[in-house]
């Protein structure tokens, strides 16, 4: 008690002068429209910075939770569109209600990325419980990222596109012309297309997508844009850098991609094959 009389004895003259202030403004602001309607937008300008800076805050940290969200509706919608994609291409009929399914897809998040090493991996959240196996293909929003290497119960390895012995069969998306897609451990950025014909129509910018006979994924996926064309003269054939859609360096949702038709397709091959 003597503390708080202490303060009240020490600040007397500015507590009193606050006093003062606070009633002057409120005779100044009761008795003169002008000086109120002021007052009250001076007011309504501080409100509403506050309220906007907090709104902010707020939704800033809610991205997370709108983000979970997603994760979690979009893999439905994303599954839809692979397959009336590979409908409408492949036919010239209309979609029908009963759309036959080709692929499957599973929402998942990166939780591990490596991108520095010549084999990188990703570990990725759900496993054979979800649903996912070995050799599906990973993708996002933006293309492709890698495939399924090993599963267990509730995780599972992802092979990365930037990984020495990641390779599929990749194609230009103008001319469909066919090449193997592959990482020749230097940079993040980029990946190589080889066996490609040289012929001349080849230039800087052109887009190469996935091909049909990737497996573990649908055909048309992104893939990057040509950034260098070196020809072979011995070979009579080229190898083109790709400038990756995907920053492999922060991805962070993603899809897994079943092809419900890849065993039929590889037990065709294998027997064709054998034939030979």
């Amino acid at each position: 008690m003597q503390q708080i009389f202490g303060f009240f004895i020490k600040n007397g003259v500015r507590l009193f002068f606050l006093l003062l202030l606070g009633i002057s403004l409120w005779l100044t602001t009761s008795h003169h429209n002008y000086h109120r309607s002021k007052f009250v937008n001076s007011s309504n300008r501080v409100s509403g910075v506050v309220y906007t800076k907090t709104s902010s805050i707020g939704d800033y940290f809610s991205l997370k939770s709108d983000n979970e969200r997603l994760y979690q509706e979009n893999p439905e919608l994303k599954q839809l569109l692979l397959n009336v994609q590979e409908l409408t291409e492949n036919s010239d009929t209309d979609v029908p209600q009963d759309l036959d399914k080709n692929f499957v897809v599973y929402g998942s998040k990166i939780i591990k990325n490596s991108f520095r090493k010549q084999k990188n991996i990703l570990t990725i959240k759900g496993g054979e419980k979800l649903g996912i196996k070995r050799d599906m293909g990973v993708i996002n929003d933006k293309g492709i990222v890698g495939i399924v290497e090993n599963t267990g119960d509730n995780f599972s390895t992802v092979l990365s596109v930037l990984n020495t012995d990641f390779q599929i069969v990749a194609k230009l998306k103008k001319n469909n012309q066919f090449g193997t897609l592959i990482w020749d451990g230097k940079s993040t950025g980029f990946v190589q297309l080889i066996d490609i014909p040289r012929i001349e129509s080849i230039v800087k910018g052109d887009t190469v997508v996935t091909g049909f006979s990737s497996k573990a994924f649908p055909e048309n996926i992104p893939i990057g844009t040509i950034d260098r064309v070196l020809m072979d003269n011995t070979t009579n054939s080229s190898t083109l850098h790709i400038r990756l859609f995907n920053d492999m360096t922060s991805i962070n949702y993603i899809y897994v991609v079943e092809n419900l038709h890849k065993d039929e397709i590889k037990a065709l091959e294998e027997k064709t094959e054998s034939d030979e």
